[in-house]
């Protein structure tokens, strides 16, 4: 799990969307985890996504110097993604309406698929960029509540909309530059969990009031969001950004905010809304656009 190296391209795309279907759970399982504060939860979940890194080293025999990453760029690079994403986020939805900071917030696919034109060997092409806009579309339906509800960008939630902006600058330069970073292996995820853990701690002692997960339910969700879309999840990404398609990775990632509802849907927390096919075609059609051009271009056709 741990190595991104072996993966051939396709192999490493399919294991990245395996990280983008972890985090349709995320909404499910984060409702079932109780009221455990946010930093709180966090903390507990990348002490399990660390704990993760660490059995994977165990069972294939290296030690736990493996996990530890050489320069302050790549830590930086690392820690900067995993805390700050999840810092920033926090912090929108405290200080702006939800759906409208969550809307900008899931503007990193978007934003992936555009700065992945600046890597080596890469070319951004109207199918992908077409695609993403297509999807995002579709997400914006979702997030913002469809055709019922009303997005309002109001002044006063200036702080929020700045920091909900930031996640998705933060969360796509990570995912760009981690190509960058191809040559430090997937185990250092282990290293960057444990230590946005301690930052989470911190910021929970200092800006919320502990309140553990209550009974079997909540503290297996808990358990799963850190084995999950918070913590395992990110090994995932980390092989799909640096070995697979990070285009078609970016287009795809709309999938989670659909796939989300559905479940939301299915376990009865959330109704089903018309707009959602609309979306469910939006998003799948962009992301099928972006395959068929990926597919043409490697072909060493131009795509049309």
């Amino acid at each position: 799990m741990t190595r991104a190296g072996p993966a051939s391209p396709g192999r490493a795309t399919a294991i990245g969307f395996g990280a983008v279907l972890m985090w349709a759970l995320l909404a499910l399982l984060t409702v079932l985890s109780g009221q455990t504060p946010p930093f709180q939860l966090a903390a507990i979940c990348f002490l399990i996504g660390g704990a993760v890194g660490l059995v994977d080293l165990r069972r294939r025999g290296l030690p736990l110097s493996a996990a530890l990453p050489s320069g302050g760029a790549v830590w930086a690079l690392g820690v900067g993604g995993i805390f700050g994403y999840h810092a920033l986020y926090f912090t929108a939805l405290r200080n702006a309406p939800p759906a409208e900071a969550g809307l900008i917030a899931y503007l990193w696919p978007l934003l992936i698929v555009l700065f992945s034109g600046l890597l080596p060997g890469e070319r951004l092409r109207w199918p992908q960029l077409l695609g993403a806009v297509l999807a995002f579309g579709g997400a914006a339906l979702i997030v913002g509540g469809g055709a019922e509800g009303a997005l309002s960008f109001a002044g006063a939630n200036a702080l929020g909309f700045a920091a909900a902006a930031g996640c998705a600058l933060v969360w796509s330069g990570y995912s760009v530059l981690s190509r960058l970073a191809g040559a430090t292996p997937t185990s250092a995820v282990t290293a960057f969990c444990f230590v946005a853990s301690a930052l989470s701690a911190l910021c929970h002692l200092a800006f919320e009031t502990t309140i553990w997960p209550q009974g079997v339910v909540e503290w297996a969700a808990t358990l799963a969001l850190g084995l999950g879309p918070v913590g395992g999840a990110f090994y995932l990404w980390d092989v799909g950004v640096k070995r697979g398609d990070i285009q078609l990775l970016g287009v795809a990632s709309y999938a989670a905010p659909l796939l989300s509802t559905l479940v939301l849907i299915a376990t009865g927390f959330a109704e089903a809304r018309p707009s959602l096919l609309i979306a469910a075609f939006l998003i799948t059609g962009g992301a099928a656009l972006a395959a068929i051009g990926r597919r043409g271009a490697r072909a060493g056709q131009p795509p049309h």
